[in-house]
């Protein structure tokens, strides 16, 4: 989703030279350098790194003694997304009663939803460093430590605490998007596509839960609780975790210890830098007009279907869930569209338009909201995806494709961190829904723009090769 994910990023399998290309799979996360690095990685075990393709690592073939696929891991991998985009939506639906009680306009409400997604753009050094420093199975913990204590502060009913807490959480979560990839990539080589799907449906579902049952909480038990409550749901994530990695840390332990690991990947010459690149510059603006859009509508779409529509605030939070949930069919689709149409740049300018009919459909027949809530909602979910696959295309080797990914998300979330912000702040100085729903049609022209002239590919051979491994020094840093 917008990004929830996400978002979000596109795994790649490297394989072996001679063998099939490369295959790719949706996986949400900002990388961030060292992302594997430290004592406690199994790419550090093996003396090798785990590169990086956009937004996660690029995954090893599959290891001797992993055969079986370890079930409780993976329920505990889903379990952890559902509670890394749930909580950014969560305030959304309750927007009134926070506005009434912490006594906050709408221009306050908005940092709550744009703060955690400021910490994706800024803060996942931070989360890289302390991957490298506490381990993988630790860092999912302190992830989720994190989230637990932010959202538990953030329902005190205090707006410094609402917005302490939220930075807690955005901090939390940033760890998380990390991280997972990560535990993918090493603890589900066989079946990395697979899991990085459910992982990435989990996402949107997180979101489209805690969208559509945050307001009927809250008419039972106040918005406090309500936000509290969700908190469960991350202790038992992490009680599942605790018990699936014990499991799981052991039976690697054994496989690296009978000397299974691959060797490391051939070097490739290191490139240009990206920042003096066009490319990378226009997949940035697209990638910031997409996840500024989705995160605008994401936090004020509830209240404007409420003024407009009339609809309860119960109604207009679950109207809103369809705009996630219908990411799943966008994330999905586009893949096979890029695989038909050989050109990301059109498939880019097809999202744009079904993106564009939210803003306009609102504007000029909000009767029908679910028709333009559900073609915006596969279109969000398609438009981080076809930028990400612009990405791996754009990329000539797994280095250079780290590297750009990083500045893409990086500076694409640090803009989308004030969508909330400034489509609440458009909407207190109207005093009405028309100038905010101009300012979403706009980002999405720049994401058209930018992305059709920038996301086109390179040449078949190029793509048909995939990018080259990194460079050997890179791969001895772990």
């Amino acid at each position: 989703m917008g990004p929830p994910g996400a978002r979000v990023g596109w795994d790649l399998r490297l394989r072996p030279a001679g063998s099939r290309s490369y295959k790719g799979s949706r996986a949400p996360v900002l990388p961030g350098p060292g992302s594997c690095e430290g004592p406690h990685s199994r790419c550090a075990h093996a003396g090798r790194r785990a590169p990086v393709g956009e937004g996660g690592p690029v995954q090893p073939t599959r290891r001797a003694g992993t055969t079986a696929l370890p079930v409780l891991l993976l329920v505990g991998v889903l379990l952890v997304a559902l509670n890394l985009r749930g909580p950014l939506v969560a305030v959304a639906p309750v927007v009134e009663d926070l506005q009434r009680d912490l006594r906050v306009g709408a221009g306050t409400i908005g940092l709550l939803t744009s703060i955690p997604v400021l910490c994706f753009g800024l803060a996942a050094p931070l989360a890289s460093l302390l991957i490298a420093r506490s381990g993988v199975h630790r860092a999912v913990l302190v992830s989720l430590a994190g989230v637990l204590a932010g959202t538990v502060l953030r329902s005190l009913g205090s707006p410094t605490a609402a917005i302490a807490g939220t930075v807690v959480i955005g901090l939390g979560i940033t760890v998380g998007n990390v991280v997972v990839p990560v535990v993918i990539g090493r603890d589900f080589p066989g079946a990395t596509n697979i899991v990085t799907a459910a992982y990435t449906a989990a996402l949107n579902v997180g979101a489209t839960t805690t969208s559509a049952l945050t307001a009927p909480l809250a008419d039972l038990v106040g918005w406090q609780l309500a936000l509290a409550t969700w908190g469960l749901l991350v202790v038992l994530a992490a009680a599942v975790w605790t018990t699936a990695l014990r499991r799981q840390v052991a039976r690697a332990a054994a496989a690296e210890a009978a000397g299974t690991a691959p060797p490391p990947p051939p070097a490739a010459a290191p490139g240009p830098s990206v920042w003096r690149s066009p490319v990378a510059w226009g997949l940035t603006l697209a990638f910031a007009g997409q996840a500024f859009s989705y995160y605008g509508a994401t936090a004020w779409l509830p209240t404007l279907l409420a003024d407009e529509n009339g609809l309860t605030r119960a109604q207009a939070g679950v109207s809103s869930s369809l705009f996630q949930v219908l990411a799943v069919v966008g994330a999905f689709s586009v893949p096979a569209l890029v695989a038909w149409w050989k050109r990301p740049a059109l498939v880019l300018l097809a999202v744009t338009a079904f993106w564009a009919t939210l803003p306009i459909g609102l504007l000029v027949a909000p009767a029908l909201w679910p028709l333009w809530c559900s073609l915006a909602g596969a279109a969000q979910g398609g438009g981080i995806t076809v930028i990400f696959i612009a990405i791996v295309r754009r990329s000539g080797d797994l280095t250079r494709n780290r590297q750009l990914s990083a500045m893409v998300q990086g500076g694409g979330y640090v803009v989308a961190a004030t969508g909330p912000l400034v489509v609440g702040a458009v909407h207190d100085a109207t005093g009405g829904w028309t100038a905010p729903l101009l300012v979403i049609c706009g980002s999405v022209a720049v994401m058209a723009v930018a992305g059709a002239a920038s996301a086109g590919g390179r040449t078949e051979a190029a793509r048909d090769a995939g990018p080259s491994a990194a460079p050997a020094e890179e791969a001895r840093r772990g």
